[in-house]
Formats: structure tokens, C-alpha cells, sequence
């Protein structure tokens, strides 16, 4: 890995998420009974999400996080190919004890809109970008509409 893609999770600015207002925003967002149980999901899919995420867009994503999200996020080596948003959500279905497709597409949209609005925060435009590397669907995952493609 070349130092320009070493993933250095240490926020490098004053806006970065905090732990605590991300576990609160996917508890809320998920309807999740407690806080543990947030976590657990926001854990589970930060790690699917990290093989995922790759080049600046990586890097600047860890540096958006939280320290306890960005070493999840971090510590997944890249899959060797991209899965498509139905596939993705099926992986966290694999990772969640008695999860369905349709309630591990409930924990992914949950951690990723809420992900989503606070890096915006953070860094507007970085969730576009890391959209732009995603294949289409991810989008809706994120709440947000799917990106046009340039050829």
C-alpha cells in the first residue's frame, strides 16, 4: 500500500463525527430498542462497508469517522470485486444472526443514510464520490437518489 492510500483513521478536522451522535442517529433511524443493538448493526455494516470503499474516497472517509468506526472501516481488505447493492445487502445478512434480506435491508439503509448526512457534514461531497465508486443501487442505501453515470 503506497502512503497515499495508508488509511490514517485520526480525524483531521474539528467536524468530525463523534461515536456517540452516529450509534444515536442509526438508534433512531432504526427504531432500534437500545444502544447496543445499534452499535452491533452500525459495527456489522461499517465492516461490509469497508471492503467496499477504496483509493482517496477510502482514505477520506476514515478521516470523516469517528476512531471507532474508521478502524472497522479500516481493518477490511478490499474484495477483489465490487458487489452489487442487492448483493452487498445480502453479505450483511450473512454477518447478522436470523437477519432476512429485508431486515438486513433495513440495518444497511439505517447505518448508511445516517453515515451519509453526518460525513456530509464533515466533507460535502464525499459520499458522491464514494457513490461514483460503487455500482448503481448504492445509492438508494445511502437515502439518497441514484447518481446519473457519465460514460
Amino acid at each position: 500500500m503506497s502512503a497515499a492510500t495508508t488509511l490514517d483513521p485520526t480525524p483531521t478536522t474539528t467536524t468530525a463525527v463523534r461515536w456517540s451522535q452516529l450509534i444515536d442517529g442509526v438508534q433512531e433511524s432504526g427504531q432500534y430498542p437500545t444502544r447496543a443493538e445499534a452499535e452491533r448493526v452500525t459495527r456489522v455494516v461499517l465492516s461490509a462497508l469497508g471492503g467496499h470503499v477504496v483509493g482517496d474516497e477510502r482514505v477520506d472517509l476514515a478521516r470523516a469517522l469517528p476512531e471507532e468506526a474508521a478502524r472497522v472501516l479500516a481493518a477490511q481488505i478490499p474484495a477483489t470485486r465490487p458487489l452489487t447493492a442487492a448483493e452487498f445487502v445480502d453479505s450483511v445478512a450473512a454477518r447478522i444472526p436470523g437477519a432476512t434480506p429485508a431486515t438486513a435491508r433495513w440495518d444497511v439503509s439505517s447505518v448508511l443514510s445516517v453515515l451519509g448526512e453526518l460525513v456530509e457534514e464533515a466533507d460535502a461531497g464525499l459520499i458522491d464520490r464514494v457513490l461514483v465508486q460503487l455500482p448503481r443501487g448504492y445509492a438508494l442505501l445511502f437515502g439518497r437518489a441514484e447518481l446519473a453515470r457519465r460514460e
